[in-house]
């Protein structure tokens, strides 16, 4: 088996010893669990053009060639398509780390056509058996809307989720969404609320029990600066978000990876690129520092440009920062 370099790097960051290029990149590819047809993403034509939805054979053909060119550090999927690609062998011959879904709260149902699930508090639900799932690395998601009763059925799921993964053997990274129903805050007062239900939950959990990172919203820096600095054994990651432009996703890996953040996690900004290897390639090179979010973005169209594929939006356009965390930060 090839050495992981999730592993490698995560043992480095644990040991205070991170370094450049050391940063880890998680492809999100578990959109299945959000919806129904349309999750897959776009099938693109010759030139690049979004040509319907992909079927789930093309969806894990994409997953495939981004495992075996490594791209990632981690590869995120549904428990059935982590399933197909184990089977292929895919990842005995790459570095990328295979991760499954391993619940699905209803805030994440956003794909079902008709579905009305956000309208109301998210609430816990878990489809997939620990002990079938064909990988060690799994995610757990909570969301927390400042509502007692929610807010503990989401704390005994985690509760009764970690007994089991012990038991199957799994490891687990953890990850918290913003609420999911209106409370009233602004940008910086989301980030306290969500650092402060973090801080709570993991307080109760002894080191076995721990999750391996955290995977959060971005809320500003001020937030994920807070609580980066309040405990450093944890490890904490941010995810992409909505699609927006590729300048956000840029924008993204440079002030989390600034900020303390040790890993992104991307899922629809990845899968609606026009050219998902090329994009990984550039939020790498932002990552480690070699440059700058403006001059990747003008790198990915140049590559866009020089494989024949027609972009999305306009190079000015897709260099504007859209995200209103990235907004309210103002220039880094």
């Amino acid at each position: 088996m090839i050495p992981k370099s999730y592993d490698e790097k995560m043992a480095r960051i644990r040991a205070g010893a991170y370094r450049s290029g050391d940063f880890i990149l998680v492809d999100a590819k578990d959109a299945d669990i959000s919806g129904g047809i349309l999750t897959t993403g776009f099938r693109r034509g010759a030139d690049g053009s979004a040509a319907g939805s992909r079927t789930r054979r093309e969806f894990l053909a994409e997953m495939e060639t981004l495992v075996a060119e490594r791209a990632v550090d981690v590869m995120l999927g549904s428990a059935a398509n982590i399933e197909r690609l184990v089977e292929g062998g895919i990842f005995a011959e790459s570095t990328v780390t295979p991760a499954f879904r391993a619940n699905e709260t209803t805030d994440v149902w956003l794909n079902i056509r008709g579905g009305r699930y956000r309208e109301t508090p998210a609430q816990p639900y878990r489809g997939a058996d620990l002990l079938r799932a064909r990988a060690d690395l799994c995610l757990f998601s909570m969301t927390f809307n400042n509502d007692a009763a929610s807010d503990v059925a989401m704390l005994e799921a985690y509760r009764a989720f970690r007994v089991e993964a012990r038991a199957a053997g799994k490891r687990h990274f953890l990850e918290v969404f913003n609420p999911n129903v209106a409370t009233g805050f602004g940008v910086a007062e989301t980030g306290t609320f969500v650092n402060d239900c973090i801080v709570r939950a993991l307080a109760s959990l002894t080191r076995a029990e721990r999750p391996e990172f955290l995977k959060i919203v971005y809320n500003g820096r001020r937030a994920l600066e807070e609580l980066v600095a309040h405990d450093d054994t944890v490890v904490v990651g941010v995810m992409g978000g909505a699609s927006g432009t590729h300048r956000d996703a840029m924008e993204m890996v440079a002030r989390a990876e600034a900020s303390g953040a040790r890993l992104a996690i991307f899922g629809r900004k990845i899968n609606l690129a026009e050219h998902q290897l090329s994009l990984t390639t550039w939020m790498r090179a932002v990552a480690d520092r070699n440059v700058t979010p403006a001059e990747a973005v003008r790198g990915y169209h140049g590559d866009l440009q020089r494989l024949g594929l027609k972009p999305d939006r306009a190079l000015d356009l897709d260099n504007t920062i859209t995200d209103a965390a990235l907004r309210e930060d103002g220039n880094p």
